[in-house]
């Protein structure tokens, strides 16, 4: 018996994954549960008596995507629903169980199970200890290819746990190896789905009528946007960018500071005539004193580019002196060599500066561009940026927790407060123009 299907690249790209954690994710209409569903039917039957669990936040959700679809598409020659276990049996001794895990709680109903293949559809609506906890339920004494399969859409309460586990590795539909193990990103947008868009016609009208944000999300499958974000101006393809050359003269070099026994955070970057700005290095590390933070600061520099730093911005806090010995963090940085500017503006001011930069303005080409951009090797900004928050007592600030993904944001907002200098371009001399000096020696010849 053939079996035949529709995919389209995207979800044939899931179904041939061999990383150990794949996530299709990202535009709504994408055919996340049906790929799940086609997935899980092609395993079952390369590999007999196998076992996969596929789950859901409720069993509501459970009945009306996944268990819906797979009866739907399951030829029943290949084997039996049982409607009060969910879960079908086939022939060859393969078995795909449904289940949900509603609360952390949940998961103690598979404490003793083990399953070759567990898969989650939605599976932002999973919190980080639901997901990481059932990892380990991924176990058996048969050389059948382990594997986890999550799909989503953006958004819920495991957004940043899943946009940092796959979306911020790096380059989509590449897998990045682990000790843990193998990792891959493949993102889904509606237009990837052509067999939706030649049935319905006008979906993707109906989502233009949501609001921006939204849009965002469902349409383009945009993980760097969330209800509440306090940076909504971020865009990944327009402010993160391929690394270039910014050590010639067209460049004034700052670093920015952020530093705390928790967690240091160094920013490194370079300012164009025009006032364009580049983050173009960071070092981000937690649990260093301030002799090993400075070394780890002027460590990731060469002796020419330390010469270069025009300023070293940060906070006025490293300028309180220490109860007990007198001497303020400014101080001991000074010892190591590093010779900081304070930064006194208040945070709104700050905060509202990195807006300014990144909001798109008119350029000398007649286009679009902000005044900041990143390297998209400066992975711990990138995550930590678009994550921020709306504080919701203050308005014009934004909130202190999680108070991890602060610090390298803040080291930005110190380079903003610090109204940093553009370059001064080097005057062109036309090579007759010499001056009094030039002159000087050639009629005297010294």
């Amino acid at each position: 018996m053939k079996l035949r299907f529709q995919l389209y690249p995207k979800q044939l790209a899931f179904i041939q994954s061999d990383a150990f954690e794949t996530m299709y994710g990202g535009a709504a209409g994408g055919g996340k549960s049906f790929v799940q569903i086609v997935d899980a039917l092609v395993y079952a039957l390369k590999y007999p008596g196998s076992k996969q669990l596929a789950l859901r936040n409720s069993f509501p959700e459970l009945r009306r995507s996944l268990i819906l679809t797979s009866l739907e598409l399951y030829p029943r020659e290949i084997g039996t629903y049982n409607q009060s276990a969910h879960l079908w049996e086939f022939k060859n001794g393969s078995r795909l169980e449904f289940g949900y895990i509603a609360n952390d709680k949940d998961v103690s109903n598979y404490m003793s199970a083990e399953y070759d293949v567990i898969r989650f559809d939605e599976a932002t609506h999973f919190s980080d200890y639901q997901y990481t906890y059932m990892l380990s339920r991924i176990r058996g004494a048969n050389n059948f290819p382990k594997r986890v399969k999550a799909s989503t859409n953006p958004g819920n309460q495991g957004h940043a746990f899943f946009k940092e586990r796959f979306v911020d590795l790096g380059a989509p539909m590449q897998k990045y190896e682990f000790e843990s193990g193998s990792r891959i990103f493949i993102p889904a947008k509606v237009s990837d789905n052509i067999f939706l868009l030649d049935k319905d016609p006008d979906y993707i009208r109906r989502l233009k009528n949501l609001d921006e944000d939204t849009q965002r999300a469902l349409l383009d499958g945009d993980w760097d946007v969330f209800s509440g974000q306090y940076f909504k101006e971020f865009r990944r393809e327009r402010h993160v960018v391929r690394p270039f050359d910014v050590s010639g003269p067209g460049w004034r070099h700052y670093v920015a500071i952020d530093y705390g026994l928790d967690m240091l955070a160094a920013l490194w970057i370079a300012v164009d005539a025009e006032d364009y700005a580049v983050v173009y290095r960071e070092v981000c590390e937690p649990n260093l004193i301030i002799d090993r933070a400075a070394a780890r600061i002027l460590r990731a520099m060469t002796d020419k580019e330390r010469d270069s730093i025009t300023e070293w911005f940060a906070p006025r806090d490293l300028w309180n002196r220490r109860q007990e010995t007198g001497v303020s963090f400014a101080d001991r940085f000074a010892d190591c060599g590093i010779y900081l500017s304070k930064v006194s503006n208040p945070r709104e001011m700050g905060w509202l500066e990195v807006k300014r930069r990144l909001t798109p303005a008119p350029d000398a080409f007649g286009g679009q561009r902000p005044k900041l951009q990143i390297f998209d090797t400066c992975k711990e900004l990138i995550r930590c940026l678009p994550a921020l928050q709306h504080d919701e007592k203050h308005v014009n600030d934004c909130a202190t927790e999680p108070h991890d993904i602060t610090h390298a944001p803040d080291a930005l907002r110190y380079f903003c407060d610090g109204r940093p200098l553009p370059a001064t371009l080097p005057v062109e001399r036309d090579e007759f123009d010499k001056g009094y000096e030039e002159e000087m020696r050639d009629v005297f010849g010294y």
